[in-house]
């Protein structure tokens, strides 16, 4: 199944909102998905599990190869099978986590932009990102900050949303800053406040995927002043169409 997609031949701000919406669209995948990841993980961790303790024997076979040619005494099935699937939905979680935290940027810096173009007089069909420099180019976030819009009633909301993602954004910097630096430059208090602002920082994908849910909505309160230009176009073409028409049919008349 897909959306209905505005037609080929749509007004600008039809399509520019249609590419909006897919980066929104992308974003909650992702979020199901970290979300369901999430539940995976904290199903298997050890703090949670009652383990069971019961043990095994492997012994070697007529074919297995000299190598491990030795009976392995004390295994334990469910305690390795909880072990290995804790790292298998760490790994996930983390690349859940990173989609999650990469598309709500997208969606809410891309929403950004597409506000300020229309603010500005330009008319792009869809959000357009620049490519960074790596093997796998990926494309890099706009700033997501915007310009104020006026009497807009969900101006308080947008702004406390974006106050909440920029501190949140800081405190991912400060965290990531203190963790590259060398182990014998880092202090206690250093450990500290990377780990505080860490943790801070998890809810940065939430608060991006909000604050993006919200500039779209901004969004078409201002495309309105384009959307009524537009209708207006619209009316003087059939009204000069219809002058024209009425002209002919009189002078065919005579």
């Amino acid at each position: 199944m897909t959306y209905n997609l505005a037609p080929k031949g749509a007004p600008w701000f039809e399509h520019l909102t249609d590419s909006v919406r897919a980066l929104g669209e992308a974003a909650r995948e992702w979020q199901l998905a970290d979300r369901a990841a999430s539940l995976n993980e904290a199903h298997v961790g050890m703090e949670r599990s009652v383990l069971h303790e019961g043990r095994t024997t492997h012994e070697p076979g007529p074919d297995t190869v000299p190598l491990h040619r030795r009976t392995y005494d004390n295994r334990r099935p469910h305690v390795s099978a909880c072990y290995e699937l804790q790292r298998l939905y760490r790994e996930h979680r983390s690349r859940t986590r990173r989609g999650y935290r990469d598309t709500a940027m997208l969606y809410a810096s891309g929403a950004a932009w597409a506000i300020t173009q229309a603010q500005t007089g330009r008319e792009p069909h869809q959000v357009v990102f620049t490519l960074d420099h790596y093997e796998r180019p990926a494309p890099i976030p706009h700033g997501y900050g915007i310009e104020c819009l006026g009497p807009y009633a969900g101006a308080k909301e947008l702004a406390a949303a974006y106050e909440q993602l920029r501190s949140m954004h800081l405190a991912e910097d400060i965290s990531e800053e203190i963790a590259g630096r060398p182990d014998h430059e880092v202090t206690e208090r250093d450990a500290s406040d990377m780990w505080e602002a860490g943790d801070y920082a998890r809810g940065l994908p939430d608060a991006a995927y909000a604050y993006g849910r919200l500039l779209e909505r901004a969004l078409q309160y201002t495309l309105l002043g384009p959307k009524n230009a537009h209708r207006r176009q619209l009316a003087e073409q059939r009204a000069a169409e219809q002058a024209a028409a009425a002209d002919e049919a009189e002078g065919g008349s005579r």
